[in-house]
């Protein structure tokens, strides 16, 4: 019995001690990141910094967190930040947000308010700790911008995963529900009574390549840029409008996608409505695109159903023979 005790006690001493180290080593290299941002000339301070969770769990909370990158312009801030993982898995890690935070661009400034808002993050076994899979869940989440716009979403979930065989490439699923658009986009949706204020559900399905990994490198020194993205399939339920795309692109160094995309929508002409009031389509070719569109779903036996390529090629959009626009730049600030 003695034995036991003392073998007990000593398996206590080393456990203890292997806690002591891991936590002061999560701290130190916290801190340390933090310093190392500092001397590249970003904005990053905290009030706080404390790892508790003994005997299974290293979770860390940063108080009064801000975070600057002068090279992008982009900030963010939030009262407190958790880091969680267990003690025996430390590259696993679940991630919590505060329910209020703020996100800054050299544009404006977005409040952000959520009822939940965390991730489970599990990385790869490396010094530049390479992103494995991730799962973010959000709950009740409202924006609110300087500039006057406010949007929201009932609930969504964004998983990725290295894929199988892809070099900087991830598996990525998308979904949510009650997803409400920025406020001066959907005034001018009710000012032409097209379609409702909320999309009922979105889900994207997609594997993505990238010019560089998803790892620690990605926040210290630029982020990572498409290269390539399969879309397997983009569904919105919104009102009357049911949309459907699929297929692949390729995205060039100044982030000009070529490549095509299958596109089915139902009551298609609440889509193109959208892409006028948005600005995507000028006013002065609407009625030439519900002409040619017209014609494109009549080839299909239902007229209001459309399925037709859209392809982008030369920086320019067509949407089957008839050119509709300029490609939107693929670019992660």
């Amino acid at each position: 019995m003695r034995k036991l005790l003392v073998i007990a006690t000593v398996l206590a001493v080393i456990w203890g001690a292997y806690w002591l180290i891991g936590a002061s080593a999560m701290e130190k290299a916290l801190k340390t990141w933090i310093a190392d941002r500092q001397g590249e000339g970003w904005v990053a301070e905290y009030s706080a910094l404390d790892t508790n969770g003994f005997p299974n769990r290293f979770d860390t909370t940063i108080e009064g967190l801000e975070l600057a990158d002068p090279d992008t312009g982009l900030a963010w801030a939030a009262p407190w930040f958790q880091i969680l993982s267990l003690s025996y898995s430390p590259h696993h890690v679940i991630a919590v947000w505060p329910d209020t935070q703020t996100l800054a661009t050299p544009n404006q400034r977005i409040k952000i308010t959520t009822a939940d808002m965390r991730g489970s993050v599990v990385l790869d076994v490396d010094t530049s700790l390479p992103l494995n899979r991730s799962s973010i869940v959000m709950e009740r989440m409202e924006l609110a911008s300087s500039e006057g716009w406010t949007s929201s979403l009932k609930a969504a979930q964004l998983a990725t995963r290295q894929a199988v065989g892809g070099v900087n490439t991830y598996d990525l699923n998308f979904s949510a529900t009650g997803f409400t658009p920025a406020s001066s986009f959907v005034q001018s949706l009710e000012q032409d009574a097209l379609l409702p204020p909320v999309i009922d559900g979105m889900s994207i399905e997609a594997t993505v390549s990238f010019d560089a990994p998803w790892d620690r490198f990605a926040i210290e020194r630029a982020r990572p840029q498409v290269t390539r993205l399969d879309l397997q399939l983009l569904k919105a339920d919104w009102g009357d409008l049911d949309l459907w795309m699929a297929g692949a692109m390729d995205v060039d160094a100044d982030g000009v996608p070529t490549g095509e995309i299958t596109v089915k929508a139902k009551n298609w002409r609440e889509m193109v409505a959208i892409a006028r009031v948005s600005g995507l389509l000028p006013a002065a070719m609407e009625s030439t695109v519900i002409s040619a569109l017209t014609f494109l779903s009549g080839l299909s036996g239902d007229p209001e159903t459309l399925d037709a390529p859209l392809s982008l090629k030369n920086g320019r959009v067509y949407l089957g023979p008839f050119p509709v626009g300029a490609a939107p730049r693929i670019v992660i600030r």
